[in-house]
């Protein structure tokens, strides 16, 4: 019958003991002056702060790509997605799309490096949230260039905007050409 005791006295000891832990440490994280994130950024009015090296949803500038498909070639998880056709009379290659797909990327930035010209770099945007996989495909092709090439923020809406389709997708005989 003493072991009983004192099993049961040595249980309830280490399980005080483990909720003294726990009271120690929530009383050592809590600080009633403490803002919360969205008060202390302002999110998403402005935008966090990040560090110089953040690698953040690409930046692309399309008026500089010469279509080299390295930055594909260089891509660990095959996210990058290029469509291209040549040039008439000339040389070289114009793109038609150029998208990313941000469920399969892991921000590696091995993409940035094999560029010749350097129209692809990381940039410093946080947040791209959407309701659907299909807001996770950014086409920077179909983006201004003021969000493409990050003089604004890769936001939702831009993105959302830049998927609006202006024909028909199955593309009759009436569709203009263009």
């Amino acid at each position: 019958m003493a072991d009983w005791w004192k099993n049961l006295y040595r249980a309830i000891s280490t399980v005080f003991q483990g909720l003294m832990v726990t009271l120690k440490v929530w009383k050592s994280t809590y600080d009633p002056a403490r803002k919360t994130f969205t008060e202390h950024f302002e999110y998403p009015e402005l935008p966090a702060r990040v560090a110089p090296r953040y690698r953040g949803f690409h930046r692309f500038d399309l008026t500089t790509c010469i279509g080299c498909d390295q930055c594909a070639k260089a891509c660990p998880v095959d996210c990058i997605y290029i469509g291209k056709e040549r040039v008439e009379g000339g040389k070289g290659f114009r793109l038609t799309n150029f998208t990313i797909d941000y469920t399969k990327c892991m921000f590696c930035a091995l993409c940035v490096e094999p560029c010749p010209v350097d129209c692809i770099f990381m940039g410093g945007t946080l947040d791209l949230s959407s309701y659907s996989r299909d807001g996770a495909l950014v086409d920077y092709s179909r983006l201004p260039i003021d969000v493409a090439w990050g003089r604004a923020t890769l936001n939702p809406t831009a993105v959302a905007e830049s998927k609006a389709v202006l024909y028909p997708v199955h593309g009759g005989p009436s569709q203009p050409e263009g």
